[in-house]
């Protein structure tokens, strides 16, 4: 039975729990948190059955994410870093053989440059096209990219150059250097590679290529970018657009410092909201149908979470179902009202905030006790009926 504000009515208390949330970015897994709030959800009371669901958007742990819910293997080779020196990634290859995941993190993440040296005028994706070539070797007709962490704004022009792309200068010499987001203005004519197999691409964002949303002017300043440098890639950007006539307004054209444009226009991919992708995989419209109460999370819940990030993807899927989701999250920001607002793009039924409920120092301390805790108070509530309003509880 379904009430009038799209929840299932179930009697006293949920029988079933799907556990569904992303990382808690530089503090616990996806697979960590979901096992923090299994805890807490079997402590709230044993007899509830508890689906442990994993999940990420196309960034930073979708790998592993993707690959355990396909039982897959990971797969190592060594590659070309984002400064040019060597590196050590992985790569999946799904059950079966057929579906291979590549993490752009895992060659060109900004986590492999060291502070200091963080400047996306030199750095490149050369590496991530590395990982493709490799998993494409093994026999694999499609590849799922996730495109999230980058530390390179070059515009997916190095992922192409190692698929085999031939870019060459006003001279009509080859550029056989891996292109970075400074050398990317000597580009005067683009071959495309041939033989690909088909990607498909998972993307967490929705800017444009360029301009003031751009992937330059949002993200180039957390990989390094000096205003000046900003300018540059900018314009570096929009000239790579028009030599390859793809769309830079296309949404999610400015993932990854253009990595989203590039496998498009470059290399004959296809983008895709990256939750969906992931869901997908995870089968979790099967999952959640089974369930009465969906528990989702993040690091940290904000505007942001409204454009293309793995707990409102969640919520809205498990809202479909008329199933409720209540998030539990490290911290809130400008912004996180909205996620329990319908009509502005939000799908919760609630929120807790660590950070509020438990003081920041300690949830930032003790994020997994604290998660079996929330998440036991969750379910107690919910087990009683005190439900509590659409809004942050």
């Amino acid at each position: 039975m379904v009430n009038g504000s799209g929840t299932r009515l179930i009697g006293s208390r949920p029988r079933r729990v799907l556990c569904a949330p992303d990382s808690f970015k530089e503090s616990l897994t996806a697979q960590e948190v979901a096992a923090a709030m299994a805890i807490g959800v079997a402590k709230a009371d044993p007899a509830i059955l508890c689906d442990q669901c994993p999940l990420a958007d196309g960034g930073e742990g979708s790998l592993d994410v993707l690959i355990g819910a396909m039982k897959g293997t990971i797969h190592h080779a060594t590659v070309t870093g984002p400064l040019g020196e060597p590196v050590r990634g992985r790569f999946g290859i799904a059950g079966g053989g057929k579906t291979a995941v590549v993490e752009l993190a895992e060659a060109s993440g900004l986590a492999l440059i060291p502070v200091h040296r963080r400047d996306p005028t030199r750095t490149t994706t050369y590496g991530t096209g590395e990982l493709i070539a490799a998993a494409a070797s093994s026999g694999c007709e499609t590849v799922m990219v996730c495109i999230g962490g980058s530390g390179t704004v070059d515009g997916g022009a190095g992922i192409a150059q190692a698929l085999g792309g031939r870019f060459s200068d006003r001279s009509g010499m080859l550029l056989d250097q891996p292109l970075t987001g400074g050398t990317l203005h000597k580009v005067s004519r683009y071959e495309p590679p041939s033989g690909l197999p088909r990607i498909r691409v998972a993307c967490d964002v929705n800017n444009p290529l360029c301009g003031p949303k751009g992937a330059a002017a949002v993200y180039g300043p957390q990989k390094g970018a000096t205003p000046r440098q900003v300018r540059q890639l900018d314009s570096a950007l929009s000239h790579l657009a028009s030599l390859c006539r793809g769309d830079p307004n296309m949404p999610g054209a400015g993932a990854a410092g253009g990595v989203g444009f590039g496998l498009v226009a470059l290399c004959g991919a296809q983008l895709e909201p990256g939750i969906e992708l992931v869901l997908d995989a995870v089968e979790f419209a099967r999952r959640c149908e089974r369930a009465d109460l969906v528990l989702t999370g993040e690091g940290c819940l904000d505007s942001q979470s409204l454009h293309g990030k793995a707990t409102i993807g969640v919520a809205k899927a498990a809202w479909d179902l008329s199933v409720p989701t209540i998030a539990i999250v490290g911290q809130t920001g400008p912004g996180a009202d909205a996620c329990v607002d319908a009509a502005k793009g939000g799908w919760l039924a609630g929120i807790v905030s660590l950070s509020d409920r438990y003081g920041r120092q300690r949830s930032l301390a003790e994020p997994a006790t604290l998660l079996a805790e929330a998440a036991a108070e969750v379910v107690r509530e919910w087990h009683s009926g005190r439900r509590g309003p659409r809004t942050p509880i």
